[in-house]
């Protein structure tokens, strides 16, 4: 099973939230997840992030593959393998 850790949009129409959880890849952006690990709300200024660090390390360390914008949102957050 190949993991990802991937943003679930929430919110109404031009008005994103999103989420940061631990999917299978195989699954659609807003289905189903293994366990949510953040928030990121790209609409307040500046933009707010909330990660659960340990939980991001663990995932990290057991294989999962961040998207390109959760790698960058780590980045920010200074979370690394």
């Amino acid at each position: 099973m190949a993991v990802k850790i991937r943003l679930k949009r929430l919110g109404k129409k031009k008005a994103p939230f999103y989420r940061i959880v631990v999917a299978d890849s195989r699954s659609p952006r807003d289905g189903r997840f293994i366990e949510e690990i953040g928030t990121y709300n790209p609409r307040t200024n500046p933009t707010s992030v909330t990660i659960d660090e340990e939980a991001a390390k663990k995932w990290l360390s057991n294989g999962a593959q961040p998207t390109e914008t959760v790698g960058r949102l780590f980045k920010q957050a200074g979370i690394t393998k």
